[in-house]
């Protein structure tokens, strides 16, 4: 008898629990959702309920992505007047209007639909779109009002951004001020009409990144988007409406774009369902040659020179000085003095983001011709190109005044007509001129390939007789510098840079070899790493950091501008970076005030992100080998770079791990299968950043740790206090007093998951960029590697429980500064 009660009032719970749990695909008049009710799509793909974000006890009105593990909100309905209880009520109106009250009585948000409808009804489709229709409607499509039409922070597919010029209504996306609070913040996205249209990142009434051009291929400033594989995008511009919208192409999966205020960023995002995770595959600015104006007037932006600021041709720095010393707010002026009258000519640059359209003036008619001449009667026009570049060209754009926000491309840019004095244009010179420079040439090149020919066979007898020319190996370094790709700086420069390398321009000292300060004479600040004699890393290491480190771009990265191969002298020449390495703040009793706990979350995150750029963004997967304190650096504003590429291995193809007989890293950083094996994989370097992020927390070094109750070392130190429930006492005393206590747990249970014993327990670095983002609770975590037990090598090398080691032949890199 007892059992059966127990039975039926299991089967009631359930069958209430059901019914309050029921999803609904249409809201009529008669009906209305309340807090704990959803409204789900036909395909289940998305629902609209009420949520709270991140920490926050507010509710609010969304749509979000269902059956994914992370909450992923794509619009806000009340995101100006947020709910501070669960009396939340949504209800639609005989006339199509949409409110949704507290308590049934005041309105929090509300449409402005006005249709005469008797039977309006509310549905979510499967897109994301949240709409009202007509129910007695036999057009499905007929719609009274749409929530695409009034976008937050997220673009979906099919979704219209821009402007309808019949009525002036604007479809603008706006991020979320933070990740606890989807109000409006100062990051905004959309069309704007001033001159020619393009889009337009803003912060504030800034602006802060532009698109380039409509050019009928796509926008002139990221012409790499028509090749992507995930989605296909259009620019419609017509006389009823301007808008930008992109489309799947892979119907099955899901796309978005969003807003990200934090980063100052329009990133773009797939779903990965086999890690369950999303994942980020372009983001927009992409460098800092997308920022706005960075160069000032008349000149251009290339991010792969140095300095990256290039007056255009024809034209010269304004404040000389200034430029000098990388102050390019003044830009360019003509190096020679316009005469409208007697005539100018142009000169054409090509593969460029073309210029801020705002005094831009089109027309779809013209021809590149026509456009030229126009350009040349109106004196106030200073460049032109085709409005369209598709089936040949055609259409004409022009700019009236100074060229802002050029940026050079490397392939499939906008080839950009400039205006010059007749003197210094190209197309100017005199046809003989013209011909006796092409003769000159050709007959130059002839006997340059004559002289080469001998000196090769030259060479080859003298090799052959066993004689070695040092001026030959020069050489042949030179040819290594070539296929680098890289700018190639003579010796004599970095000497002149370095006052001669001098003792008081030194940084520090690392495996590789001295680190100096340099400034070379056109004001630029860089860093030189010169390799020692006596280095253990040689030739290999150097060859291997400079071609890895050449093709990867990221903000979280330091960048290498150049090198120099000079007889037996090796140098890489990188950004300077101000505030040096990280390890000088976080174990300095005086410096380690100067990173507060949100300052140091910003750090990881940006550590993070650099990893996952490494490990799936970047052209190859690369293993870093060699992530400590010290080999993230610092910029002016404290944001991480990662360096030190000398050790990293770059895998193609699907490779994940590999194996090698010559362990090579820092002890205290290296993952156990790693060190006993030699395996090495992405997981090896999530087991690194671990260790980093411990050591950010604690303010205290993983090797060399010493605590008076415990042996060990600090991952040690760490779990044991986990399982005794007290982690926040691994963190440093002023870290927990500066910082978010809920966001200090939640990187201590993060950095435990990273060092778990077994590679394939640890979390990829997206999924630790994701759960850095979101507060999803966290799995807890298993057995460390603690790594302080005597473990030989294959090489016969073993550690000791303190760390030292009884024969030296793993390549080691002790030295902490770079």
């Amino acid at each position: 008898m007892e059992t059966g009660f127990y039975f039926y009032s299991a089967c009631c719970f359930l069958i209430i629990f059901s019914k309050a749990a029921t999803a609904i695909d249409t809201i009529s008049p008669s009906e209305s959702l309340t807090d704990g009710r959803t409204l789900i799509s036909n395909d289940g793909t998305f629902v609209l309920g009420f949520f709270s974000p991140g920490t926050s006890k507010n509710r609010y009105l969304g749509i979000w992505f269902n059956n994914i593990p992370v909450q992923t909100v794509v619009w806000v309905a009340n995101r100006i007047n947020p709910i501070n209880d669960s009396t939340g009520l949504l209800q639609i109106q005989n006339g199509g209007r949409i409110v949704l009250q507290v308590q049934n009585t005041t309105a929090v948000w509300s449409t402005n639909t006005t249709a005469s409808v008797q039977n309006p009804v509310l549905q979510l489709l499967d897109s994301g779109n949240l709409v009202v229709r007509d129910g007695t409607d036999s057009n499905p499509d007929n719609y009274l009002w749409k929530s695409f039409d009034y976008p937050s922070d997220t673009m979906l597919p099919g979704m219209k951004i821009g402007v309808d010029l019949r009525t002036g209504f604007q479809r603008r996306l706006s991020a979320w001020k933070s990740g606890d609070d989807p109000s409006p913040g100062d990051l905004t996205y959309g069309v704007e009409l001033e001159g020619s249209p393009e889009m337009v990142l803003r912060k504030g009434l800034e602006k802060y990144s532009l698109s380039g051009l409509w050019n009928g291929n796509g926008f002139s400033g990221a012409p790499y988007y028509r090749s992507n594989p995930i989605f296909e995008y259009d620019f419609v511009w017509n006389e009823n409406e301007i808008y930008y919208i992109f489309f799947l192409k892979n119907q099955s999966g899901k796309l978005r774009n969003v807003l990200n205020e934090s980063q100052s960023q329009s990133q773009s995002y797939t779903w990965n369902q086999e890690t369950q995770t999303w994942q980020q595959f372009v983001a927009l600015p992409i460098d800092y040659c997308d920022r706005y104006g960075l160069c000032g007037p008349n000149a251009n932006c290339d991010s792969n020179k140095l300095p990256a600021c290039q007056c255009l041709p024809g034209f010269r720095p304004k404040w000389p000085q200034r430029w000098s010393a990388s102050d390019y707010s003044g830009g360019c002026e003509h190096s020679k003095p316009l005469d409208c009258q007697k005539g100018d000519g142009f000169i054409r640059i090509r593969n460029v983001k073309t210029p801020d359209t705002t005094n831009s003036w089109v027309s779809k008619t013209m021809n590149l011709e026509e456009c030229r001449d126009e350009c040349l009667r109106n004196c106030s026009c200073m460049s032109y190109t085709n409005l369209d570049v598709t089936r040949g060209g055609s259409g004409c754009a022009m700019w009236i005044g100074d060229l802002i926000n050029i940026k050079q491309l490397q392939a499939d840019g906008q080839d950009l007509y400039i205006r010059v004095s007749a003197s210094e244009s190209e197309l100017k010179k005199k046809p003989k001129v013209r011909l006796a420079i092409i003769l000159t040439t050709v007959i130059g090149a002839f006997f340059g390939f004559l002289l080469v020919v001998c000196y090769i066979r030259r060479c080859r007898r003298k090799l052959r007789d066993g004689v070695v020319d040092k001026n030959l190996n020069d050489r042949e370094n030179k040819y290594e510098n070539e296929d680098m790709e890289l700018a190639v700086f003579e010796f004599g420069t970095i000497a002149e840079a370095t006052d001669s390398f001098s003792f008081r321009y030194k940084l520090g000292e690392g495996g590789f070899g001295p680190v100096y300060k340099g400034r070379l004479a056109n004001g630029q600040e860089i860093a030189v790493k010169r390799l020692s004699k006596s280095s253990g890393q040689g030739l290999t290491e150097f060859k291997n950091e400079v071609k890895l480190i050449a093709k990867l771009q990221h903000r979280n990265l330091v960048r290498l501008f150049g090198c120099c191969i000079q007889g037996d002298e090796r140098m890489l020449v990188y950004e300077y970076m101000p505030n040096r390495s990280l390890d000088s703040f976080i174990f300095d009793q005086k410096n380690r005030e100067v990173l507060t706990w949100s300052k140091r979350f910003q750090i990881i995150g940006g550590i993070a992100r650099g990893l996952l750029y490494l490990h799936q963004d970047s052209r190859l997967r690369i293993i870093h080998r060699d992530l400590k304190a010290s080999n993230v650096l610092l910029d002016r504003e404290m944001n991480p770079k990662i360096s030190d590429f000398g050790m990293a291995r770059a895998f193609g193809g699907d490779q994940t791990e590999a194996n090698t007989n010559r362990v090579v890293g820092t002890f205290g950083y290296m993952a156990p299968e790693y060190a006993t094996d030699g395996l090495f994989s992405v997981k090896s370097d999530v087991f690194s950043f671990g260790i980093l992020l411990l050591e950010v927390i604690s303010g205290r070094r993983n090797r060399g740790f010493y605590h008076a109750d415990e042996s060990g070392n600090l991952i040690e130190h760490a779990w044991i206090l986990w399982k005794e429930g007290k982690p926040l006492d691994v963190a440093d005393d002023f870290v927990v007093g500066s910082g978010d206590q809920s966001e200090l747990l939640r990187c201590i249970n993060i950095s435990l998951l990273c060092v778990q014993q077994h590679p394939e327990e640890r979390p990829s670095m997206s999924s630790v960029v994701h759960m850095l983002g979101s507060h999803n609770e966290l799995p807890s975590p298993k057995q460390p590697g603690f790594l302080f037990y005597n473990t030989p090598f294959e090489t016969g090398f073993s550690l000791d429980i303190d760390g030292s080691s009884s024969r030296n032949e793993i390549s080691l890199s002790l030295l902490e500064s770079r």
